[in-house]
């Protein structure tokens, strides 16, 4: 099947997912004039959308008039999907809102770990595109996200399984520009394996210790923590032979890696400096465990655990994230700035 880019009419454009990244999202498009539906189950946070508008509080404020639906209500065909939900139930909602593509309709998916294969192996590669979102917002109210990124931090990386497809990506790249600079990428993993690496390393010690990327970057314990998941993603990727995609412009591994002990201290010194732009952030996997929900930890740092064991690379951090994370999940603690002894 060929994909043709739409010129003529407007395109037709889904966020399926709208939770606190797709609401911004959405308020962005919307205030572009795009033709926009912010698709979500959560009844009240629409019944809010449709009310009062997409509401954007933190770096930025701003109000749009937005619409809104719940999963069932829809009932038009769209040119992109974009997938913002979790990735528990994947082959389920794909194949769900693959019903609602037209004929030459694509799926962006915007989840955290690697879920293109999931995404890809109900409507193909062909239709499946990814993007992976450097920033970062939080749920404080029915149609109310609070973006805790910098504003000149809301950038894109957008790339296809099979390289594939320029023109579409094309389109994509011109529809998230409204938001903020967008990177094609042809080493697509590669930047996904970028953003997997913060997301292990920040996200996941967020998640354990109850605080924000910045809190958990600023003590000395936890930075201790994430230097040694940021080193073990990096161990993981050489033995996979994946090539690491610079995010925003910075070189992770220049950045944060090290392999001596010169460059080890400056990796120590520099992590909360690395993050200050997000520092506000509170991980969405703790967001879900203050909401007594289940969180994605089995594809972010689960999957780099799950490539350590494939290509004999150690990875006792990542697995100690998983291992606590579940352990909350089920009751056995809580996200509390202690966890960081389990490390020790």
């Amino acid at each position: 099947m060929k994909l043709f880019v739409k010129t003529d009419e407007k395109m037709k454009i889904a966020i399926y997912g709208a939770g606190s990244l797709g609401t911004v999202i959405g308020a962005f498009l919307t205030e572009a004039g795009m033709n926009v539906d912010l698709i979500n189950r959560n009844r009240s946070h629409v019944e809010g959308l449709k009310i009062k508008g997409a509401q954007i509080t933190g770096t930025i404020e701003m109000q749009v008039p937005v619409k809104a639906l719940l999963p069932e209500e829809m009932s038009e065909k769209y040119d992109i999907i974009f997938l913002l939900t979790k990735q528990q139930e994947n082959e389920k909602v794909v194949e769900q809102i693959a019903r609602y593509l037209n004929e030459d309709g694509v799926i962006c998916t915007a989840q955290n770990g690697f879920p293109e294969l999931s995404v890809a192996e109900v409507i193909g590669e062909e239709r499946t595109f990814g993007c992976t979102i450097a920033w970062g917002a939080t749920m404080i109210g029915n149609g109310v996200s609070d973006l805790t990124s910098s504003p000149d931090s809301l950038t894109f990386s957008i790339g296809s399984l099979n390289g594939k497809n320029d023109e579409k990506l094309q389109e994509i790249k011109k529809i998230l520009e409204v938001v903020g600079p967008v990177d094609i990428e042809r080493n697509f993993i590669g930047a996904r394996w970028s953003k997997l690496t913060i997301n292990s390393a920040f996200s996941g010690m967020s998640a354990v210790l109850g605080c924000t990327l910045g809190e958990a970057a600023k003590n000395k314990e936890s930075r201790k923590c994430i230097q040694r998941i940021l080193k073990e993603c990096f161990d993981v990727a050489d033995a996979a032979g994946i090539q690491l995609e610079p995010v925003q412009g910075k070189d992770l591994r220049k950045l944060v890696g090290y392999t001596n002990r010169l460059k080890k201290w400056f990796s120590y010194l520099i992590i909360p400096i690395a993050i200050r732009k997000h520092a506000r952030l509170k991980a969405s996997m703790l967001q879900d465990l203050e909401k007594g929900k289940r969180t994605e930890v089995d594809a972010i740092n689960g999957v780099v655990s799950q490539y350590g064991k494939k290509y004999h690379v150690a990875t006792p951090y990542n697995d100690k994230v998983v291992e606590l994370i579940h352990g909350i999940e089920e009751g056995n603690y809580t996200p509390y700035f202690d966890n960081v002894r389990f490390f020790k």
